[in-house]
């Protein structure tokens, strides 16, 4: 198939987060072995990329450990070793660098291709988000040491900016993979106006997928695509299948409606290398 500029697209999957628990969807998984499955199973779809939050096996509460990111991520990179994984390094629960970036500490098939990196401090709708400047300059620190690329989380303009600020200082280097995230209670709003303007400042040559909080997932999607960037879908931001809430979703369906969208605009995911390469660089 001919390639042409924006017909591919970065399909990142985002399957647990922080806050799903079972008692709020049974569909949600928190077990290493449930996350491992329903990623492997989204990657045969065609997602090319998996944003990965760990959980205590026992309590569902979300987990530094990185026994526990390297149990999921070894999972899957043994049946699946192209595609791109990352890891969160998480302010809402745990305030503390060592505890945040011991998932960066993975050698070998454990290790991650990314870890998250949110750009400042964000409020939602009962919880905070803690990125002081430090924090967010050790992390980014540790990244680069380790051979681990920022996934770059921006929630409004402000974060984008920041990122060139790090850029400037030599914290980050391209290739600049951007999450935008929009819908949150106290951040950027999600319509085209707000996507637009924050596609537009991105740093020169950065790649980016949109995702929406909540009810806003769908449309944030579809708009991503139509505006030639990629997707940020899954469990994560949204757990439920239909604006009114009376259907809660599956991962799986998420992600298909997704691919449905894509392929009626003519566009397909990346393939797990083409995206490797385009991300990572090998």
């Amino acid at each position: 198939m001919r390639d042409i500029p924006n017909k591919k697209f970065i399909l990142n999957f985002t399957p647990t987060g922080m806050i799903p628990t079972k008692q709020m969807t049974p569909h949600v998984p928190v077990q290493p072995e449930e996350i491992v499955r329903q990623v492997l199973e989204a990657a045969e779809l065609g997602v090319n990329m998996a944003h990965l939050h760990a959980r205590d096996p026992l309590t569902e509460a979300p987990t530094f450990k990185k026994e526990i990111y390297g149990e999921i991520i070894s999972g899957i990179r043994k049946y699946n070793k192209s595609l791109v994984v990352g890891v969160s390094t998480s302010g809402r629960t745990f305030n503390d660098f060592q505890k945040r970036s011991e998932c960066l500490e993975l050698k070998g098939d454990a290790k991650p291709d990314f870890g998250s990196l949110t750009l400042s401090s964000l409020n939602f709708n009962n919880q905070a988000s803690i990125n002081p400047p430090e924090m967010i300059r050790q992390l980014a620190g540790k990244m680069l040491e380790s051979g681990i690329k920022p996934e770059l989380e921006a929630f409004d303009l402000g974060m984008i900016n920041y990122a060139k600020y790090l850029i400037r200082k030599g914290q980050i280097k391209a290739p600049y993979y951007f999450n935008l995230i929009l819908g949150n209670i106290a951040c950027a709003q999600p319509n085209m106006l707000n996507l637009g303007l924050m596609v537009n400042d991105l740093p020169e040559g950065s790649i980016w997928s949109a995702g929406g909080i909540g009810d806003w997932q769908l449309q944030m999607n579809a708009m991503a695509i139509v505006s030639g960037g990629g997707v940020r879908v899954g469990l994560e931001d949204n757990i439920y299948f239909d604006q009114e809430r009376t259907r809660l979703a599956l991962n799986r369906e998420l992600v298909e409606r997704v691919l449905s969208i894509a392929k009626s605009l003519d566009k397909i995911p990346y393939s797990h290398k083409e995206a490797r390469k385009l991300l990572l660089g090998k």
